[in-house]
C-alpha cells in the first residue's frame, strides 16, 4: 500500500480523484489481507499493483469526477463461473478476493465460464455505486460501452448510461445538488459491560490518539439483563490494527467485530465571511440538494464571552 500511495500522490489528479483512488486500493488490500492471512500493508498487489491498474483505477475516478453524477446505480454483477487462473493458481470464480468485497451486492453466476469480474472491478462498482437493481427511471442522454478482449458467447462489454433521473431534486441557491465523493472506513465494535464512566472517557482519548475518525457507544442491555455499552470505532483501514489492539488494551473484550463500510458525506468546506462581529469561520456543507452553513464554535464562544452574551443568542445574530 505504501508503494501504491507514493505513486498516487504524485499524480497529476485532484485530491479528490487521489481520495477515490486510494479509497478503492484500500477495499482490494483489505480483501486480499483477509483471504491470506496478513496485514493490509504487506499485501503484495501482484496483478493490481501494475501501472496499467493503477491507470484503470485513476481514469475510472477521474472519469467519475468528471461526470458529477449525483446518484450512481448499477446492475446486479455477473461474476462468471468455472475457475481462473492467477497469481497464486488455479481459483475458483469469482475469486476470493472478488467474492469477499462483493459481500451485501447482489451478484448471480451463469452460463458463461470465465471471470467476470476481478476484484479491481468488484472495487470500483462496490465504491462508487449507491444501490443495485433496476435502471432507475430517467432521461436518457448519453451511453458509452467498454469492450473487452476475450470472447465469450455474449457481448463482452460494460454499458454506462447517463441521464436526468425522474423526479431529481431541483438547484437551490445556484448550488448544484451533488454529492461529493463517498468514503470508506473500517468499523469496529464490540460489547462492554465492566467500565466506569471515567474509563470509557480514559478509553476515547487513548482510541483518537491510536488514529480513530469517529468513536461512540451506545447503551446495550447484554446476557443475564446486565446494562452495558455497544462502542463502535471508525477509522481508516490502515488504523485498523492500531486500534484493534488499544480496543483490546484498554477495554476487557474477548472479541471485535469488523465490517466496511462506505459513508455518504456532504461536500464540506472552512470559509471566512464578514459579519458584524469581524470575521468568522464558517463551516458551510452542499450536496443531495442540501446547503448548511455553521459557524465554528471557537469562534461563536470567543464573541460571546467579548460580549457578555449567550452562545445562542450570538448564533441568532449571525443569521448564516
Amino acid at each position: 500500500m505504501a508503494d501504491i500511495e507514493r505513486i498516487v500522490s504524485a499524480l497529476a489528479v485532484s485530491d479528490r480523484v487521489k481520495k477515490d483512488v486510494m479509497n478503492v486500493y484500500r477495499l482490494i488490500a483489505g480483501a486480499e489481507s483477509r483471504a491470506h492471512g496478513v496485514d493490509a500493508s504487506e499485501v503484495h498487489f501482484h496483478e493490481v499493483g501494475m501501472m496499467d491498474a493503477i491507470a484503470d483505477i485513476t481514469a475510472v475516478c477521474l472519469a467519475f469526477e468528471r461526470l458529477g453524477a449525483d446518484r450512481i446505480v448499477a446492475s446486479p454483477v455477473h461474476v462468471g463461473s468455472g475457475q481462473v487462473r492467477c497469481q497464486h493458481g488455479i481459483m475458483p470464480v469469482p475469486a476470493p478476493a472478488t467474492a469477499d468485497i462483493l459481500k451485501g451486492v447482489p451478484v448471480y453466476g451463469g452460463g458463461i465460464e470465465g471471470e467476470l469480474c476481478t476484484p479491481t472491478g468488484a472495487a470500483l462498482i462496490r465504491y462508487f455505486a449507491e444501490g443495485f437493481g433496476d435502471m432507475p427511471h430517467m432521461t436518457l442522454e448519453k451511453t458509452g460501452y467498454g469492450m473487452g478482449k476475450k470472447d465469450f458467447p455474449r457481448a463482452n462489454c460494460l454499458r454506462a448510461m447517463l441521464g436526468e433521473e425522474t423526479g431529481a431534486l431541483p438547484e437551490q441557491d445556484g448550488h448544484e445538488n451533488s454529492s461529493s465523493a463517498g468514503d470508506i472506513v473500517t468499523e469496529l465494535s464490540c460489547n462492554v459491560d465492566d467500565m466506569t464512566g471515567e474509563e470509557t472517557g480514559f478509553l476515547y482519548d487513548r482510541l483518537f490518539e491510536a488514529g480513530a475518525r469517529e468513536v461512540f457507544t451506545t447503551a446495550v442491555v447484554m446476557k443475564k439483563s446486565r446494562p452495558g455499552l455497544l462502542l463502535t470505532v471508525l477509522c481508516d483501514e490502515d488504523k485498523k490494527d492500531a486500534l484493534i489492539r488499544a480496543m483490546f488494551k484498554y477495554t476487557q473484550t474477548i472479541g471485535i467485530r469488523e465490517s466496511v463500510c462506505r459513508r455518504h458525506i456532504l461536500k464540506r468546506e472552512l470559509k471566512e465571511v464578514n459579519t458584524p462581529f469581524g470575521r468568522v469561520r464558517v463551516k458551510e456543507s452542499t450536496g443531495y440538494g442540501v446547503v448548511r452553513r455553521k459557524a465554528e464554535f471557537d469562534d461563536v464562544a470567543r464573541i460571546a464571552e467579548e460580549r457578555g452574551e449567550s452562545i445562542s443568542e450570538i448564533r441568532r445574530k449571525l443569521e448564516l
